[in-house]
């Protein structure tokens, strides 16, 4: 997605107030002068939160300082002097703006490196993915589009509360309501894919898959190595299923991994191939380890987003294998407006590809993006947890000729953020709002939602199930990658709390997230 992106670890307290120019600018400039933008103790080498000044004991970034008038009637910095008209000086920005998206590879391939005794590479943790992997109980929209949730709870931690933002569409139609589909699986058969749980995984995945679509959809298979091949045209699946299986069973690996030639010819396969009224879509399914021909991202992105802005084609990135080239894969997906998950056993293949096909190959809204605005009469601070790579510019939230993410039915977007009310604070906390396109007319559409301080849960231990959830994923997430989130317990409370979660809701997501973390507790 082409969006105005901020370095991993700088989202503190991004909001709009109703001043002045003047004002306005001048709060911009003393906040570039002094050093003092408010930055997130985020993920990556960028963050520089640590060496702040601007920071409080929990490594979260101070308020602002004040600004007062002086007698010329100029703003001023300085000190409060404790007068009842003095006041923080809110931040220049008070808006929260991203991209929607519905990934979840970074959470399965966390698990599956722990799982083989390893801690994952901090680069490789996205919250907002640990976050989506969970069923949620959003109400949903009858027809195309969203419901917006918003609620929140207090954390242990000193005027700090989680406030998660719920985004829903239509529940997925039954297969056979679905529209027909034409896609294009470009399949890495590269010398790295010959280990157990790739290639025979993915074969099996292509089996299953292709058993479960229908006799008006279309398929076309590539494969790619030191060279890319078009081993399957797009074909008609009624009647043909045999030569399918064929062609998946003649499958071999071979030596290099040329991802960008696989890119490339697949996408010039799905657009000779390209049908009118249906889901034109490519699979990537590879571990990501491109080592020749054109390695280099950028080159292999502009590629994608091309054909996705001139046809409509979408990718969809299915990673594999315990060594994974996770930043280029979501690289790819991303500039290819669609999304990513990562399989690592038989039943993460059984849920992508078969419980998951109409979400994958149906739309319900395009260009989708969420702005959150929180009150400077509340929040003093707040900290979007993940989205580093989909932010985009507040002023862009109604310009819709700038990438949002595609979503289908079925799904559930959540979006948590670590937010500091201002002590006593009471009334309004934040208005939620989402836009997105109608996927056929390409009618903008827009729904909201709000938050009071009164409708906080008093405790993350009474707010309900699924929100409780959501939050350990999240502090799990952020154990991972070593930042410091407000109120998270560390590992053997969170392994505690999900545990007793997942015999509460019976979920066996939740299970597996609650052995996960006591995987990475093996691990310290």
């Amino acid at each position: 997605m082409e969006t105005d992106r901020t370095r991993p670890g700088q989202e503190y307290a991004h909001h709009r107030t109703r001043k002045p120019r003047r004002l306005r600018a001048t709060l911009l400039a003393l906040t570039a002068a002094g050093g003092l933008l408010l930055t997130a103790c985020g993920a990556g080498g960028g963050s520089d939160s640590n060496t702040s000044n601007a920071t409080d004991r929990t490594g979260f970034p101070a308020p602002a300082p004040a600004v007062t008038s002086g007698d010329d009637g100029s703003e001023q910095d300085g000190e409060q002097t404790g007068t009842p008209d003095d006041k923080i000086a809110p931040p220049p920005d008070y808006l929260s703006t991203f991209a929607l998206d519905v990934d979840t590879a970074s959470y399965g391939y966390a698990r599956r490196a722990l799982a083989e005794g390893r801690r994952p590479d901090p680069s490789t943790i996205r919250p907002e993915e640990f976050v989506n992997s969970f069923r949620q109980d959003y109400d949903r929209p009858d027809g195309n589009g969203f419901t917006v949730t918003v609620d929140g709870a207090r954390t242990d931690q000193s005027d700090w509360s989680l406030v998660r933002v719920g985004l829903a569409t239509r529940t997925a139609d039954s297969a056979a309501e679905r529209p027909p589909a034409a896609l294009t699986f470009v399949i890495d058969v590269s010398g790295s894919m010959s280990e157990t749980g790739r290639l025979d995984l993915a074969k099996k995945s292509l089996d299953e898959m292709t058993d479960r679509l229908h006799d008006d959809d279309s398929v076309a298979l590539v494969t790619f190595s030191d060279e890319a091949e078009t081993v399957l045209p797009m074909t008609r699946l009624g009647g043909h299923r045999g030569q399918v299986h064929h062609v998946v069973d003649e499958l071999e690996t071979q030596s290099a991994t040329n991802l960008g030639a696989g890119v490339e010819t697949g996408y010039a396969t799905a657009t000779e191939g390209l049908r009118e009224g249906a889901t034109n879509r490519v699979v990537l399914i590879s571990d990501g380890l491109a080592n020749t021909g054109d390695t280099n991202a950028d080159s292999i992105l502009d590629r994608i987003a091309r054909e996705r802005r001139d046809h409509g084609i979408t990718l969809f990135g299915v990673g594999v294998g315990s060594d994974y080239g996770d930043a280029l894969m979501e690289k790819l997906a991303d500039k290819g407006d669609g999304h990513t998950a990562y399989v690592a056993n038989d039943a993460d293949a059984h849920k992508v590809f078969v419980d998951q096909l109409p979400q994958n190959i149906d739309l319900t809204a395009r260009d989708a993006k969420a702005q959150v605005a929180f009150d400077p009469e509340t929040v003093a601070q707040f900290r979007l947890i993940g989205y580093e790579d989909r932010k985009v510019a507040d002023d862009d939230f109604r310009n819709d000729k700038v990438d949002g993410g595609e979503i289908g039915p079925g799904h559930t977007v959540t979006a948590l953020y670590a937010v500091r009310t201002r002590p006593g604070a009471d009334g309004h906390l934040a208005t939620a709002s989402v836009r997105w396109l109608d996927p056929d007319t390409r009618a903008p559409h827009e729904e909201s939602g709000q938050l009071e301080t009164d409708a906080l849960h008093d405790s993350l231990n009474s707010a309900p199930a699924t929100f409780q959830v959501t939050a350990v994923a999240a502090y799990f997430a952020d154990t991972l990658r070593s930042t410091e989130l407000p109120g998270n317990p560390g590992l053997g409370e969170l392994a505690s709390r999900a545990h007793t979660l997942a015999k509460e809701t019976e979920d066996k997501d939740v299970r597996q997230l609650a052995e996960a973390i006591d995987e990475a507790l093996r691990t310290d």
